[in-house]
């Protein structure tokens, strides 16, 4: 099992009972500066995790909610942007591959993780359910302002220059 993550939290499946059981998580300052540099963030303040592991026919579940509060850069201005994280996690662990062999994931199975047989990591449950609700890019208040001044349209007036009556309306301004 490869535990080198940064904040990795296993739970070994030999502990894993009949019943569901009950973890919460939460991620040390060290832990938040080494997943803030992964995700490219300006920092994380808070990354907590409640999650519910069990085994199922299927495989070993891993249920809950995850909760952050990080600062991203925002894509137009390079400006701080704070932002809250409340998902919820869903996900299927299921035994890792042998070589030669494949796996068949239907599209309802997407939220699957492989386990080495002798554990699972519920931390980088935590970190990955993160870095998917992640804003691919954040804007912050003056944003707009910027991407204006630097000559770039928002999306109506992309529309518009490009729609079909972009080129009368140049010949137009022309005449």
């Amino acid at each position: 099992m490869n535990t080198a993550n940064e904040f990795s939290v296993v739970v070994r499946l030999d502990d894993i009972g009949a019943g569901a059981s009950q973890h919460t998580i939460v991620a040390n300052e060290i832990q938040r500066a080494a997943l803030a540099k992964r995700f490219d963030l300006v920092r994380i303040d808070e990354l907590t995790a409640d999650i519910s592991v069990a085994k199922t026919a299927a495989g070993i579940t891993a249920k809950g909610h995850l909760h952050a509060k990080l600062v991203q850069t925002c894509t137009a201005t390079a400006a701080d942007v704070p932002a809250a994280i409340n998902e919820p996690i869903d996900l299927l662990f299921i035994p890792e591959p042998t070589e030669g062999s494949e796996v068949d994931l239907a599209s309802e199975e997407c939220d699957t993780m492989f386990h080495d047989g002798r554990g699972v990591d519920i931390g980088e449950v935590a970190a990955q359910s993160m870095g998917l609700a992640l804003n691919p890019y954040p804007r912050s208040k003056g944003a707009e302002k910027a991407l204006r001044a630097a000559g770039v349209r928002n999306e109506e007036e992309e529309k518009i220059a490009s729609g079909p009556f972009a080129m009368l309306a140049g010949l137009k301004s022309k005449s």
